[in-house]
C-alpha cells in the first residue's frame, strides 16, 4: 500500500476528486456532506493501474483548518497537490505548498481540476513553476474533470508512477505511530488511527503512548487490527491503520498522540535545529511546532543565522533527522520548516553559551552519524544513542557505555595524572579511592573507571594514553607508585621485619605495633610500599611468607588440620586462621569442610 495526502484552496475539488477516483466518500461528517466543505481528515481508497493500492488522507483546505491539514500531511510520503483551472493559484495553494516544502516532502502530483471549466494550461504552467521552486521539484501534471471524468485514467497512471517513485519504506523500524483519530467502539474499546511510515504491527504487540512521558513505562496491547477496513494480523508501512488498543491510558489518547515501540523512543521537550526559512532571529518567540499529528506551542531561541533552539510546551518523541515546521497561526503563515539536529542538547547557561553552540552545530547536517554524535557527546549510552535515531559506531567499551576513542584516550590520561597528584599530596597512602576518581573525571559510573584501568595501554602506546594505572582494594596506583616512608616510620618496620624473620609466623601483636607508632594507617602504607604483607585485619607478616607457609603445609599428610597447620608454621591460632583463610583465597589451599584443608596444586609444585 501507499500513501498519499491532498492539498490545495478550498473548494478547489480534492475531496470530490478523490471520489471520483475511488468511489468512496472522503468527508466523514454529516455537516462536511451538507456544507459541501471538509472539516477534518478524511480516507479512502482505490487500486491502481498495474495493481498496488493508494490510500487517500483527504484535508481541509479552509484557511481557518491549517491544524486538521498539518496533523494529515505530517507523517504522509507523498501529495497530490490540487489548484482549479477556473480559480487558479489561491492563498491556500500557496500556504499548502509552503507546508510541503517546509515538511521537505519530494514526491507527488499536480492535478488541474474543472478542466471542463476553464483552460487548464495556464493555471498548470504556473503552478508547476512555484511547485519547482520547493522541495518537490518537478513533478507530473494532469488535467482533470470530476464531473465528466475526463482525465481521471491519466491521472491513476499518474500516480502509479509516483508510488513506482516512493523510496521502500524500512519495516523492521522502530514503530512511532503518530495518531490522527481516536475514537471509542462499543464493546471494543479504543481505537486510534494513523499513518504506518515505518516499521510493522502485529496484534498482541505493545505500544508505549508518548503522552505517558515514560516511553519505557507502561504500554499499551494491540488487541486488533485493520487496514483498508480489513482485520489483519500484522500491517507493515506505509499504510494506513487502525487499532484497537487496551490499557490504562488508552482512554487518554488524543490526535497529536504517538504510539511507539517501548524502550526505543526518547521524548524531548528541548531540542536543536536547523531552519529552512526566515532567518532565525526574525522569528517570533512563540510559535506552533508541527510535528507528525502534533501541534505543541514551542519557544524558540536563535543560535546562529539558521540554527535555533526550541522548547515545548510539551515532550515528542523525536529523532535526528526527523523535519517538522514551525506555524505563526495569529498570521496564517509558516515561517521556516526545519531539521532536527539533537533531541539531548546540552545546556546553555554560561555567558556566550549560545554561540558557542552555533559553531558546534555548523558542520551538523542532521543526517544520522553515529561517530560524529560520539565525538560531541564523548560518552553516551547505546540505548540512547539509537533512541535518537543514530546508529551506534563501535562496540560498548562497558555495559552499554560507548565512547570516542579520543575522549577516551583523555579520560585515560586524566586518570593517571589524578592518580599521579592525589600520589604527590598523599605519599603515605597513594592509592586513589575508584569513588574519587570516578567524581575527578566526570564519570556517571563508577565501572566507567575500571574499564580506563582495564583498556590502559602500556606507556608510550599508540594512541598516547598515559602511564599505567593499576587497581587494587578499590584504590588506584600509578605504575611506579609506592608510598614514601618518612625514616621513623622505615625504621620502625625495619623492626617489625627483624623480628619476623627470626619468626616468620608469629606476627607481632597490636599491642607491639601500637609501640612502634605504626597505626593501621600506617601499616597499610607500608603493605602499599611492599615492605609488609597483610594476611588479615591487624595481622602482617613479610611479603613471600604466604607462599612459604605454603610450602611447608605442602609436607604434611594431606588432608591436614588447622592445629596441624598451627604446629608445623610455629605460630598462634590468632595468626594461622586468617593466614589459611588467605591461603584459600589465594588457591594455595582448599578447605574440604570446617576441620580439614589440603594444599592446591600451585603448593604442591612448590613443594617439590
Amino acid at each position: 500500500m501507499h500513501v498519499v495526502a491532498t492539498a490545495g484552496h478550498v473548494d478547489h475539488g480534492k475531496s470530490s476528486l478523490v471520489r471520483a477516483l475511488t468511489g468512496m466518500e472522503p468527508d466523514r461528517w454529516e455537516e462536511e456532506r451538507r456544507r459541501g466543505l471538509t472539516l477534518d481528515l478524511g480516507f479512502v481508497w482505490t487500486e491502481l493501474p498495474g495493481g498496488g493500492t493508494v490510500a487517500f488522507v483527504d484535508v481541509p483546505g479552509h484557511e481557518k483548518l491549517v491544524g486538521n491539514m498539518l496533523a494529515g500531511v505530517g507523517p504522509v510520503p507523498a501529495v497530490l497537490l490540487v489548484v482549479a483551472a477556473d480559480q487558479g493559484w489561491q492563498p491556500q495553494s500557496e500556504e499548502h505548498l509552503a507546508v510541503l516544502d517546509a515538511l521537505q516532502v519530494r514526491h507527488g502530483v499536480l492535478a488541474v481540476t474543472r478542466s471542463d471549466l476553464a483552460d487548464p494550461a495556464p493555471v498548470r504552467r504556473d503552478a508547476l513553476a512555484r511547485i519547482a521552486a520547493t522541495s518537490l521539484g518537478k513533478v507530473e501534471a494532469v488535467a482533470v474533470s470530476s464531473v465528466t471524468g475526463e482525465g481521471l485514467d491519466g491521472l491513476r497512471a499518474a500516480l502509479s508512477r509516483l508510488t513506482a517513485a516512493l523510496p521502500a519504506p524500512d519495516r523492521a523500524a522502530d514503530v512511532r505511530l503518530w495518531v490522527d483519530r481516536a475514537f471509542t467502539v462499543r464493546g471494543r474499546g479504543t481505537v486510534v488511527t494513523g499513518t504506518l511510515a515505518a516499521g510493522t504491527v502485529r496484534a498482541g504487540d505493545r505500544l508505549v503512548p508518548s503522552s505517558s512521558g515514560t516511553p519505557g513505562g507502561a504500554a499499551l496491547r494491540v488487541r486488533g487490527l485493520q487496514s483498508l477496513q480489513q482485520d489483519r494480523e500484522e500491517v507493515g508501512a506505509v499504510a494506513r491503520v487502525a487499532l484497537n488498543v487496551h490499557g490504562a491510558a488508552a482512554g487518554a489518547l488524543r490526535r497529536g498522540d504517538a504510539l511507539l515501540t517501548p524502550g526505543r523512543w526518547l521524548t524531548t521537550a528541548v531540542l536543536d535545529v536547523r531552519l529552512h526559512g526566515d532567518p532565525a532571529a526574525d522569528l517570533p518567540r512563540h510559535l506552533v511546532l508541527h510535528a507528525g499529528s502534533a501541534a505543541v506551542p514551542a519557544t524558540v531561541r536563535p543560535l546562529g543565522s539558521d540554527t535555533a533552539r526550541l522548547t515545548l510546551e510539551r515532550p515528542l518523541p523525536l529523532r535526528t533527522g526527523d523535519t517538522a515546521l514551525l506555524r505563526d497561526p495569529g498570521r496564517h503563515r509558516i515561517p521556516a520548516g526545519l531539521t532536527v539536529l539533537d533531541v539531548r542538547p546540552p545546556r546553555l547557561e554560561r555567558r556566550g553559551a549560545g554561540r558557542a553552540r552555533a559553531r558546534d552545530l555548523e558542520a551538523v547536517t542532521g543526517a544520522p552519524d553515529g561517530a560524529a554524535e560520539l565525538r560531541r557527546r564523548g560518552l553516551v549510552r547505546r540505548a540512547e544513542l539509537l533512541a535518537m535515531g543514530v546508529p551506534a559506531p563501535a562496540e560498548p567499551v562497558t555495559g552499554d557505555w560507548l565512547a570516542d576513542p579520543g575522549h577516551w584516550a583523555r579520560l585515560r590520561r586524566r586518570l593517571a595524572e589524578a592518580v599521579e597528584e592525589h600520589a604527590a599530596r598523599r605519599p603515605m597512602d597513594p592509592g586513589l579511592p575508584v569513588e574519587a576518581a570516578r567524581r575527578a573525571l566526570g564519570l556517571p559510573e563508577r565501572s566507567l573507571v575500571q574499564a580506563l584501568v582495564d583498556t590502559a595501554p602500556d606507556a608510550g602506546g599508540a594512541d598516547g594514553g598515559g602511564p599505567r594505572v593499576r587497581q587494587r582494594d578499590g584504590r588506584l596506583y600509578g605504575s611506579s607508585a609506592r608510598p614514601q616512608l618518612p625514616p621513623p616510620v622505615r625504621r620502625a618496620v625495619d623492626a617489625v621485619r627483624a623480628e619476623l624473620r627470626r619468626a616468620p609466623f608469629r606476627a607481632p601483636e597490636a599491642r607491639r605495633l601500637a609501640e612502634l607508632g605504626l597505626t593501621p594507617g600506617v601499616v597499610a602504607a607500608a603493605v602499599v610500599a611492599g615492605a609488609l604483607l597483610r594476611v588479615g585485619d591487624g595481622i602482617v607478616l613479610l611479603p613471600g611468607a604466604d607462599t612459604e607457609a605454603a610450602a611447608l603445609l605442602a609436607r604434611l599428610e594431606q588432608p591436614f588440620t588447622t592445629s596441624e597447620a598451627r604446629r608445623a608454621l610455629d605460630t598462634t591460632r590468632r595468626v594461622v586462621i586468617p593466614l589459611l583463610e588467605h591461603l584459600d583465597a589465594r588457591g594455595l589451599t582448599v578447605r574440604l569442610d570446617g576441620t580439614l584443608r589440603r594444599c592446591g596444586p600451585a603448593a604442591s609444585a612448590d613443594a617439590r
